[in-house]
Formats: structure tokens, C-alpha cells, sequence
């Protein structure tokens, strides 16, 4: 049994099947064709046991245990306090208890999983490439299954079509599982999955069940607020215990609260297992605490931006977790303030406010009408034509987001840098390019560096043999760490091309030399000294190194487990999504029409990759606010390929504007810090705002698809069938 929290999971399944992606036979054949003919003739006899599919009675004494030998189906519990939240209740004007809900989500990138495993040296090493995401988490699993050490296991990322965080440990297994093929007849294997196993075998996002009890004044100032969570793991802990971690640490969201109480639990199922998908453990709670900041605002009728900016974060507040927050700026008044001049948000706020008064009776009227009378010519019959035009809708929603793996873990990034001896360089991160841009940005922080042109700069291939173990692609932490492993390792190099120009041209120390256009120049009159190609060349005769291995190191954080406190993240950044909708009353169908996205990423180093993440990152978003879910039955997955998994295209969102406010940090390369999922954890919660806004109804459950607007609740056929079959 492995696992990268947890050895939880079996390489391959025995006595026990315990989820539908379970896998328990390898069969090996030259073509697919005879494989497939081959596993056919394979007979499994099975005794059919009745499945755990609630989280809600996962904990019940009268259920059964999911791995008994835990004693529990509790995966982790974490929490966190701050003050005293009896007391806060009962100091508040006013209580607000809500329960949200958030679904489970495919990661549907576009690429399914393949690796090619490939014995060598007699059997004694395995070479294995493939869409891995964390190269290094599959050497360590795949030694681990071998009984081998590290050194004999060597994983070579190929390009990948995707990831999202989905290319983690369901990678890591398809490694193990080619290995032990490949060993046991001596020659390559190769494995890829077509869709359907793709999904039934890979985890999901979690579904978060959220209950939220507010306390706040009369001026809007939130004095108390309790939070209780309950994560479904499913069959395997997977990253549940640091996914419900990063949750129990911004479950308050950026707005400093005197008393706090905060439990996350992640439960056993029998349910498709779930682990880390871009957000990871963000996404579910800011769509619950940001829905409930504007009910605050319409109940005590103020503006949603002064609400936020009454309770929200500033230099020197204190987080849920006991953090103080300080050594960067501390932006979110900037955000907030930036994306609700562009989109000029509290006139429009109130003005669709009055607009679509009323809106909501009819909606809700014409929902329980359908329910008890469910047709086509029902339908018809009760719609007039004022109900057919567009409804539209502003919101917005905030966060912040601790940067990198914080208090989760080490956190430290090694690089290699070597300089040719023409002024060309080769560079390699052990952290993974995953499709998110690592490699251009890499180049351009080298570039910096030397003063040289990017295109000078080549990446290579990611290859386990090669550098240090970096830990794990995720966290959005590839341009914080591993850039300032990158600009480390350069810098050491330029200052020993510093002295050698300054030796061979006899320069005092006074003088400071600049790297500029290939060429070095006095910092002080830009006269040219040398050319970067040719104190290159000049370095290589006098045998100066010019390769060099970076290593940066996070700034020191910690968390107590017990106490529920801690400086859970070295630094913070901030984001604030404006999204306009029209809701069309006639088929329940939400529309984007904009997103403005304003967030502070720290330095922008790559300005059009940048941008392109935030582009993703919405579109993502709102495929979870409103499209995307996997349903099932008795744990079996329904939605098995793209007929039926609906997730987002071009056409399916407006217009996106990013915007970024670069805050200053001491970390980092340049300041720069983190980007990817803050792009995707706000949009659902802005687009829920703005539905609100446009309807008058408050919904607590995502997606916001087709039937939860018009009918008010969800339809999930109980048939296993799809329309393709």
C-alpha cells in the first residue's frame, strides 16, 4: 500500500475492492486489441457489499469501516481558534447560520494518463516517462513498490496535456503498476488510459458540505464566527489531510474576526477517492464565506465593498490562525478598490437591486409550480412573455491565499544553471513544468540575470537523475521557489563573472558593472567593458565555473496542532473577481458575460503567461460555479467521458480582464509569488453573487446549472446508462 500522506492504497487491489477505480489485474499483450480480448477471459468472483456513499454517516457507529484497521473513517481532523466564540455570539447584534454545499469535479484535462516503463542494466533499473506531474513523488512510490533505492528509479516527464493538480498520485500508481509489468517480463510497457478508466480511476476535487454561523453589529463589523466542514475523501486519504489544512487556515477568508472557531474533518467513503485540483481546499470554502458577506450586507442593507472593507485584512491584523500579517503589503483594500472602480460596481450593484426586485417570487413561484407538475407544456403554459428577457446580475468575492506549501511542510527548491562558453545557458528546476509556464518564466528570471536575450536560454528536459528532489509542483509555488532557486544559481555565476572582469581590467571595487543587451557595462556612464559572449568565452579559458546549483529555502513557518494556531504561510496574496451575468428566467441558463479579475501575484515577471492564468483560471472557475459535476450512484461514477462531463468553452465565458496590483515582497525572485489558483478560487463565489443579484435567490449548492436555477433543486437520473451507449 502507498500513498503520499498516507499508505492507504494498493498498487493493485486484493481481498477487497473498495472503489470503483480500484484496480486488480494487469494483463500485458503486443496490441491493445489482444489485451483487451485477454482481460476478458479474466473471471473475478465477487461478493457484492453494501457501500458507504454519505459522508454524513461515515462517522456512525452503525456503518461500516472503509479500512478497518484504522479503528475510524475519520482521515484527518484540523481546527483552529482564536478568542472566545461564545462570548462573540453573544456580544453580536445579529446571528446568520447557513449550510453550503460543493460538488465532486473531474479535472478534465485533455491528455489521459500514459507512462512507459523501460528495464535496464539487466533488470536492475527502471526508466520510466510519462504525463507525471511530480516526477520526484513517482521516483520515491515506484522505489518504494520495487523495494529499491532511489538511484535505480529514474522518471522523465514527458510534455503534458494537462494537469490541474490530476497528474499526482494517480501517476504515481500508473508508474508503480508499469514497473512491476516491465520487470516481470523484461521488456518495455507502456500504459494509457482512454477516457473512461481515466476518470473512474483518477481522483476529484471534494465535495465540501460547509456549515457556517455568523455573528456580527449593526455596522456590519463581524465580532464572532463558527465554521464546521466535512470533506468526502473517499476510498483513500490521498492529499485529504493537507487539502482540509490550507482549508481550516482561510475558511474566515481576508477579513480579520476576533473570535473563531474552525473544524475540518475528511472522511472515508466508498466514493471516488479525492486529492489535490487547482484551488486545493480553497474554492469550496470562499464560495460559502463570501455568499454569506453579501447576505450580511443585503440584511443590514449595505454596500457589499464597504462590507468588505469594514472586516477586511490590513498590515498588522491578526488571521484566524493567530498570524499577524506584516514583511509584504498587505493589498486587499487595493484589490477590492481597483476591480470595483473598473467595473463601476456599487451603482450597478444597486441598481440591478431595484431592476430585478420582485424577480425572485416569480422565480420561486414558477419553481414549486414545475416541481409538482413537471412538463414541456407546463412549462409553457406558465411562462408569459414579461418573464423571457434577460435578468442581469454584478458580484464580486475576495480572498486571500497563503503562498507555497507554508506550514504543510519543508519547503525548498533546488535549480541548475550552466553558462556556455558562447554566453548561451542550459537550465533545469526540480520543479515541473506542468503547462503553467514554468520554462518561459525560468528563462526570463536567467535572462535577467545575465542581461542576455530568453531565446539564449534552454530548458531541459525534467529528468530525476539529473537534480535534487524539489518537492512536489503545486501550491502555485513554481515561480516563488523554484524561480528563486533559478536566480540564486545565476546570481552566484554573474558575481564570479563580476570579478573576473574586474580583475582582467583592473576595476576597483567602487566601480559597478550592470548586465545589460549582451554586454556588461559601468553601471554608472553604461560604457561597454566586454561582451557577454566574450567574457563567457574569456571565463571558459581561465577556468572559471560557469554551472552552478541554486537552492532557495522558504522563510521559516509553524503550526500547532493541538493549539489550532501557527504562522501557517511566510506570505500571503490577495485577489478581488467582479463577475457580470445574465440569467435567462426561460431555460434557468446562467451567462458570463465578464469577469474582472484583479489580483496581486507579487512581481509580474511573465506578463502574457500572467495573464493566460488568468484566462484559465476563470474559465475553470466558472465551469465549477456553473457546469461542472460528477455524479454517482451507490459510488459508481455516471459521467465517464466528455458526452456527459460538461466543462467550459471559449464561447461559454465573455470577456475577462485581468488586472494586477504588484505588491512588494522581501521573497522570492524579484518579489514575485504566487498566480494559479487564486485565478480559479474566486469565480464561482463572484458568480453566485451576481446570480443573486440578478434573481433575488440565494443558492447554497454548486453547480449553479440549468436545473437548480429554474427548478430550484438538482436532477440526477437514477439510470447508469449514458446518451453514447
Amino acid at each position: 500500500k502507498i500513498g503520499l500522506v498516507k499508505e492507504d492504497q494498493p498498487i493493485f487491489a486484493h481481498e477487497i475492492i473498495l472503489t470503483e477505480g480500484d484496480v486488480i489485474a494487469l494483463v500485458i499483450a503486443k496490441s491493445s486489441i489482444s489485451a483487451k480480448l485477454l482481460a476478458s477471459r479474466v473471471n473475478v468472483e465477487y461478493e457484492k457489499l453494501e457501500p458507504l456513499t454519505d459522508p454524513l454517516k461515515s462517522l456512525d457507529a452503525n456503518f461500516p469501516l472503509v479500512h478497518p484497521e484504522t479503528g475510524t473513517n475519520l482521515i484527518n481532523r484540523h481546527f483552529a481558534k482564536k478568542g472566545d466564540i461564545h462570548k462573540g455570539f453573544e456580544n453580536s447584534d445579529y446571528i446568520l447560520e447557513q449550510t453550503y454545499k460543493t460538488q465532486l469535479v473531474e479535472h478534465a484535462y485533455i491528455e489521459p494518463e500514459c507512462v512507459t516503463a523501460i528495464p535496464e542494466d539487466s533488470n536492475r533499473q527502471i526508466r520510466i516517462i510519462g504525463s507525471i506531474q511530480n516526477p520526484h513523488s513517482a521516483r520515491r512510490i515506484v522505489a518504494k513498490v520495487l523495494g529499491w533505492q532511489l538511484n535505480r528509479v529514474r522518471i522523465i516527464q514527458a510534455e503534458l496535456g494537462g494537469s490541474f493538480g490530476g497528474k499526482d498520485d494517480s501517476m504515481v500508481i500508473l508508474s508503480a503498476r508499469a514497473a512491476v509489468a516491465a520487470l516481470k517480463i523484461g521488456k518495455p510497457v507502456r500504459i494509457k488510459l482512454n477516457r473512461e478508466d481515466s476518470v473512474i480511476e483518477s481522483y476529484k476535487r471534494h465535495p465540501y458540505i460547509m456549515k457556517y454561523k455568523v455573528g456580527f453589529n449593526r455596522d456590519g463589523k463581524i465580532v464572532a464566527m463558527g465554521i464546521n466542514v466535512l470533506a468526502d475523501g473517499g476510498a483513500y486519504a490521498s492529499m485529504s489531510p493537507f487539502v482540509t489544512w490550507r482549508t481550516v487556515v482561510q475558511a474566515t477568508g481576508p477579513y480579520e474576526i476576533e473570535n473563531v472557531e474552525t473544524e475540518v474533518k475528511a472522511v472515508y467513503t466508498n466514493n471516488p477517492y479525492t486529492g489535490a485540483f487547482r484551488g486545493f481546499g480553497s474554492p469550496q470554502p470562499i464560495f460559502a464565506q463570501e455568499s454569506i458577506m453579501d447576505e450580511i450586507a443585503l440584511r443590514l442593507n449595505i454596500d457589499p465593498i464597504k462590507i468588505r472593507l469594514l472586516n477586511g485584512l490590513k498590515t498588522g491584523s491578526i488571521t484566524a490562525t493567530g498570524q499577524k500579517l506584516e514583511n509584504h503589503d498587505i493589498n486587499l483594500e487595493k484589490v477590492i478598490l481597483e476591480a470595483a472602480d473598473k467595473t463601476n460596481f456599487t451603482e450597478r450593484w444597486k441598481k440591478l437591486n431595484l431592476e430585478n426586485e420582485g424577480i425572485a417570487e416569480v422565480l420561486l413561484s414558477k419553481q414549486k409550480t414545475l416541481t409538482e407538475n413537471f412538463s414541456i407544456d407546463n412549462i409553457l403554459l406558465n411562462l408569459n412573455r414579461e418573464e423571457l428577457h434577460l435578468r442581469r446580475g454584478i458580484g464580486l468575492a475576495c480572498s486571500f491565499r497563503g503562498c507555497s506549501l507554508g506550514a504543510e511542510g519543508i519547503d525548498a527548491a533546488a535549480a541548475y544553471v550552466s553558462l556556455q562558453a558562447d554566453g548561451s545557458v542550459y537550465i533545469l528546476s526540480g520543479l515541473a513544468e506542468n503547462g503553467q509556464g514554468l520554462k518561459t518564466t525560468f528563462s526570463i528570471i536567467t535572462a535577467e540575470v545575465f542581461g542576455i536575450n530568453p531565446k539564449s536560454v534552454i530548458y531541459l528536459d525534467q529528468d530525476t537523475g539529473f537534480i535534487s528532489d524539489s518537492g512536489p509542483t503545486v501550491a502555485s509555488r513554481s515561480t516563488l521557489m523554484g524561480g528563486a532557486a533559478i536566480k540564486n544559481g545565476a546570481e552566484i555565476i554573474k558575481n564570479r563573472l563580476i570579478n573576473l572582469t574586474k580583475e582582467t581590467f583592473n576595476l576597483t571595487d567602487e566601480i559597478k558593472l550592470k548586465f545589460t543587451k549582451n554586454k556588461v557595462v559601468t553601471d554608472s556612464h553604461l560604457k561597454e567593458i566586454i561582451s557577454f559572449p566574450e567574457l563567457c568565452q574569456l571565463a571558459n579559458q581561465k577556468g572559471v565555473c560557469l554551472s552552478e546549483i541554486g537552492w532557495y529555502k522558504s522563510p521559516k513557518t509553524n503550526w500547532d496542532e493541538e493549539e489550532g494556531r501557527g504562522d501557517a504561510y511566510f506570505t500571503y496574496v490577495y485577489g478581488c473577481q467582479v463577475a457580470e451575468v445574465s440569467v435567462n428566467l426561460l431555460t434557468g441558463e446562467i451567462y458570463v458575460d465578464k469577469i474582472t479579475a484583479v489580483h496581486d501575484p507579487g512581481k509580474v515577471i511573465n506578463k502574457m503567461g500572467a495573464e493566460g492564468q488568468v484566462y484559465g483560471g476563470v474559465t475553470q472557475g466558472a465551469g465549477y460555479g456553473i457546469f461542472e459535476e460528477i455524479s454517482t450512484n451507490k459510488g459508481n461514477i455516471r459521467d465517464k467521458n466528455f458526452d456527459q462531463i460538461i466543462i467550459p468553452t471559449s464561447k461559454d465565458i465573455g470577456e475577462i480582464n485581468p488586472i494586477f496590483i504588484e505588491g512588494q515582497d522581501p521573497n522570492g525572485p524579484w518579489g514575485a509569488k504566487s498566480l494559479g489558483e487564486p485565478t480559479l478560487e474566486l469565480t464561482a463565489a463572484a458568480i453566485a453573487n451576481a446570480v443573486k443579484n440578478a434573481t433575488g435567490i440565494r443558492y447554497f449548492e454548486l453547480p449553479l446549472n440549468i436545473e437548480e436555477i429554474y427548478l430550484g433543486k438538482k436532477l440526477s437520473p437514477e439510470s447508469l446508462r449514458r446518451g453514447s451507449v
